[in-house]
């Protein structure tokens, strides 16, 4: 029976033309299980994508999905706006003995709306309120979000155009490489910064992606990611890092930056945070910062109780030890050779990222469109990054076990073998 019966036209009739990821990946969805997805036809994909590291730990991990239905069957709380409720009780103190305290972390955690996006626009009005302030530094490449604030701090502009309206409040520097390797993003903004007549307004924030996951998987230094501290400290600014996409172990340790040697006023959290892929923000804060006034900053959906209860599983499952962490580096390397492999076969083609954020540019929109619709068709699914879409962009579950990983490896190299040989013969 062809699988075109199980594509019906309703998400053409009435779903919005906002809809992206479904026009890459064809197919209608129906179970998914660790590092492998099923569409209606029965057959099943290995999942690179995760949710765009939302589902860092697989889909319906078994001990987060056995909390959650004994949550529900034992009519525990489904909404509760912020009030005070037995499971947040539980997630806060497991957050706090497994993933504070032994990074010598004391940051208070605001539950602000359930994406990312809120998490950064309550760390930007923050920062205003600190500092009293306005202007927040943000980086080329960048990406923190869809809402008005976050859009501002983003750097693409088919994103920003989407706003309809100007975006200001921003001023927007070279990330680390982004001017070539030749040029020191880092001195270009320390001479901006110190020159009084530059017209940059002194900053109440600088907010940065110590991995850019939408901007193309360039991944910063710990040298340069200290010279960002040291000059948002020199000039009273506070220091934003946005661990949305590269925290909960994408890229090994639970957070992006815990080994570059530097200290984080803020820090926005979502996606892989509630361990299941359920919507779920936050923002940490330092202590002495945390000068909200009660319902400054709310929303009717801060703080999400089924996630409470997967979050505080996942963080007892995955972080009360260092096997996840060493077993990310490992995966990492795997990743890594393969798309070596894959750099080799495409001039002038470079790896990009860090841990399991990993990915190979390919230097063409096109090209890269062509190898994950290739290898979509094989059944993997995987998508791009970057300013234009050039960059092969790996995402597989952190828990993805190494034989899936393999085939899923594989899928990829001959996708992009193909799309080569392929254009070979056409220009031939």
């Amino acid at each position: 029976m062809s699988s075109q019966i199980f594509k019906p036209t309703i998400f053409k009739r009435r779903e919005s033309e906002a809809r992206s990821y479904c026009r890459g990946f064809d197919t209608v969805f129906t179970t998914a299980l660790g590092s492998e997805m099923t569409d209606a036809a029965g057959r099943t994909y290995i999942d690179f994508l995760a949710g765009c590291s939302s589902l860092n730990y697989g889909h319906n991990d078994p001990d987060m999905k056995a909390a959650l239905m004994a949550h529900l069957s034992e009519n525990g709380i489904a909404h509760g706006l912020d009030m005070h409720t037995g499971v947040k009780a539980r997630f806060l103190e497991t957050f706090e003995d497994v993933i504070l305290k032994p990074r010598g972390m004391n940051h208070k955690v605001m539950f602000t709306g359930p994406t990312g996006t809120n998490a950064v626009e309550a760390a930007i009005k923050l920062a205003r309120k600190v500092t009293g302030r306005h202007n927040i530094i943000a980086f080329t490449n960048g990406f923190h979000g869809m809402t008005m604030g976050a859009l501002a701090c983003t750097g693409n502009a088919g994103k920003r155009a989407g706003a309809g309206a100007p975006l200001g409040g921003t001023t927007h520097m070279p990330f680390e490489g982004a001017f070539g390797e030749n040029v020191d993003s880092l001195e270009i903004i320390e001479q901006m910064l110190g020159n009084p007549s530059s017209g940059v307004d002194a900053p109440a924030a600088f907010i940065i992606e110590p991995v850019q996951g939408e901007g193309g998987l360039n991944a910063a230094t710990p040298e340069f990611m200290q010279g960002i501290a040291r000059l948002a400290k020199e000039h009273g600014a506070l220091l934003i890092v946005d661990d949305i996409q590269a925290g909960c172990g994408r890229t090994g340790p639970f957070f992006s930056f815990e080994e570059m040697g530097i200290e984080a006023d803020l820090i926005p959290m979502a996606k892989s945070f509630s361990g299941m892929g359920l919507p779920f923000a936050a923002l940490l804060i330092k202590p002495e910062l945390d000068i909200w006034t009660p319902a400054e900053h709310n929303g009717t959906f801060r703080g999400n109780n089924h996630a409470f209860v997967t979050a505080r599983v996942a963080i007892e499952k995955f972080w009360s030890d260092d096997a996840l962490q060493k077993d990310v580096a490992r995966r990492a390397t795997m990743i890594e050779h393969t798309l070596e492999t894959i750099a080799t076969m495409v001039p002038g083609a470079k790896l990009k990222g860090r841990g399991m954020m990993r990915g190979v540019d390919v230097g063409s929109g096109d090209l890269a469109g062509a190898i994950c619709a290739e290898a979509f068709e094989n059944g993997l699914i995987i998508e791009t990054s970057g300013a234009g879409d050039e960059v092969v962009k790996v995402l597989a579950p952190l828990t993805t076990p190494d034989e899936v990983l393999k085939d899923g490896l594989n899928i990829l190299t001959e996708a992009a073998r193909s799309v080569l040989t392929t254009q070979k013969m056409a220009a031939e």
